[in-house]
C-alpha cells in the first residue's frame, strides 16, 4: 500500500486560535479551563468549559454568510483554511478528482438544532422553521462545506462515533490514499458542544467535573480526586497526501502516519470495559498495521478524559499491551488543557502527537499534586506530569474512544527515520 504523510495543519482549539498559539501553550501547561462565557451557566452544577478565546466570526465570514454555517461547520472553515496553506497546494494544478473531505463530529449542529426547538417552542405552535436549519444541523455539512468551498471532488463524507468520531474520520482518509484512490485528504474533527443542551445533557450522565470553584484545575487526569471531563470545543484539520505525490511537488511533510486501529468493547453505552480488552486489542492492531513492535514506542496521547473509570482503563490496557516497555513510554494527557473536545479530540491529539514528534517534546499533564494518588493507578508509569519532557520520538501513539465502545488508534512515525 501506499505511504501517507502529513503535509498540512490547521486548528480553532481553546489554547489558540491557530497550530503556532495551541502548540505553544499546550507545551507550557496553559489550562484552556475558564467560566462559560456563551450562556448563562449559573443554574448548571458545571458552570465552567473549554472554550475558544477571542475568535471572532466575522474575520472569515459576512453576516449573510455566517447565518448559513453552525458553528460546527464554521471552526470545520477556519482550521481548514490555515491546514490549507500550511500544505501549500497548488489546486489550480492538481487533479481535485483525487483530492477528498472526510471529517468527524459527535454532535454537529446541536446550536442550530437548540436555538430552532427554542424558537419553535416559544412560538404559537405554527412549525416555522429557518430553511437553513436542516443543512446547518446534519452531521456531513462540514465536510460538505469544505469541498464545495475548495472544489475537491474527491471522496467526501462524514464520520461519528462520538468521541472517536476525528480519529475514524483520520483512518478512514488514511485508507482512501494507500489503497489508491485518491492522492490527497482533508481530515479532521470539529465541535461545539458548549451549549445550554450540551452542558446539561453530559451534567445529567454525571460525566463532567463540577470543580466550579477551580475550572483551571478541573481537569485532573489521574488523579484520585478526579471527577469527569471537562467540555471544550473547537476544530483541527489535517491534511494528509500520498509520499511519492508530496515530494514530487517539494511539500513539507511533518510526519508519517503508518497504522491505524480500530475495535469495539461491545461492552457498555457509556462506560469502559473494565478489562479493557477493546482499547488493549486496539493499540496492539495499531502496531500491526504499522509494522512495528511495542518497543518502538516512544509517547502516547491518551484519551484520558479525567474520568474515575475511564482512565484507569486506558493505563491498564497499555500495561497489558507493552508490559515492561509500558515504563519507558512518555505518556501524557493533553486533555488536561484542552478539555474534551468530543468528535474533535482524535485530530486535536493526532495534531500533538505530530508535533511532538517534529519538536521532539512530550506535553504535560497538568493539574496533578504528587500526593493525590489513585491507588488503582500506577505511578511508576511516565505520565509526564506537570512540565513537558524533552525527548526524542520515533513513533507515537494517539488513542480515542467514544461512547458506544468506539475505539480508535493512530501511529505516526518520524519523517526519514
Amino acid at each position: 500500500m501506499k505511504r501517507v504523510v502529513v503535509t498540512g495543519l490547521g486548528a480553532l482549539t481553546p489554547l489558540g486560535n491557530d497550530v503556532p498559539t495551541t502548540w505553544a501553550n499546550m507545551v507550557a501547561g496553559v489550562s484552556g479551563c475558564a467560566p462559560i462565557t456563551a450562556f448563562d451557566a449559573s443554574k448548571h452544577k458545571t458552570q465552567f468549559a473549554c472554550e475558544l478565546k477571542g475568535w471572532d466570526v466575522a474575520a472569515m465570514f459576512d453576516r449573510k454568510e455566517a447565518r448559513k454555517l453552525d458553528p460546527y461547520v464554521q471552526y470545520t472553515l477556519w482550521a481548514t483554511h490555515e491546514a490549507m496553506q500550511d500544505a501549500a497546494l497548488d489546486l489550480e494544478h492538481e487533479d481535485r478528482t483525487r483530492i477528498g473531505v472526510i471529517f468527524g463530529s459527535g454532535m454537529g449542529g446541536l446550536q442550530t438544532f437548540s436555538n430552532e426547538m427554542v424558537d419553535y417552542a416559544h412560538g404559537d405552535g405554527t412549525p416555522r422553521f429557518s430553511p437553513f436549519f436542516i443543512p446547518k444541523v446534519i452531521l456531513n455539512m462540514g465536510a460538505g462545506q469544505v469541498s464545495i468551498r475548495y472544489g475537491l471532488q474527491g471522496p467526501s463524507f462524514a464520520v461519528t462515533s462520538a468521541c472517536a468520531s476525528s480519529s475514524h474520520a483520520i483512518t478512514q482518509a488514511f485508507d482512501q490514499i494507500r489503497l489508491g484512490r485518491a492522492d490527497v485528504m482533508v481530515t479532521g474533527g470539529a465541535e461545539a458542544p458548549v451549549t445550554t443542551g450540551g452542558v446539561g445533557g453530559f451534567n445529567a450522565m454525571h460525566a463532567l467535573s463540577t470543580r466550579n470553584d477551580s475550572p483551571a484545575s478541573a481537569s485532573r487526569p489521574f488523579s484520585a480526586s478526579r471527577d469527569g471531563f471537562v467540555i471544550g470545543e473547537g476544530a483541527v484539520t489535517l491534511v494528509l497526501e500520498e509520499y511519492d505525490h508530496a515530494v514530487a511537488r517539494g511539500a513539507h511533510i511533518y510526519a508519517e502516519l503508518v497504522g491505524a486501529g480500530q475495535t469495539s468493547d461491545a461492552y457498555h453505552m457509556t462506560a469502559p470495559d473494565p478489562e479493557s480488552k477493546g482499547a488493549a486489542h486496539v493499540m496492539q492492531l495499531a502496531m500491526l498495521d504499522a509494522g512495528i513492535e511495542p518497543a518502538d514506542i516512544q509517547h502516547i496521547n491518551t484519551h484520558g478524559t479525567s474520568t474515575p473509570l475511564g482512565d484507569i482503563a486506558e493505563l491498564n490496557a497499555i500495561k497489558q499491551v507493552f508490559g515492561e516497555h509500558a515504563y519507558d513510554i512518555s505518556i501524557n494527557s493533553t486533555k488536561s488543557m484542552t478539555g474534551h473536545l468530543l468528535g474533535a479530540a482524535g485530530a486535536l491529539e493526532a495534531m500533538a502527537c505530530v508535533l511532538a514528534i517534529r519538536d521532539s517534546i512530550v506535553p504535560p499533564t497538568i493539574n496533578h499534586d504528587p500526593e493525590d494518588k489513585d491507588e488503582n493507578i500506577d505511578y511508576n508509569l511516565d505520565l509526564t506530569f506537570n512540565q513537558a519532557r524533552r525527548r526524542d520520538i520515533t513513533y507515537a501513539m494517539s488513542n480515542t474512544f467514544g461512547f458506544g465502545g468506539h475505539n480508535a488508534c493512530l501511529v505516526f512515525k518520524k519523517h526519514n527515520a
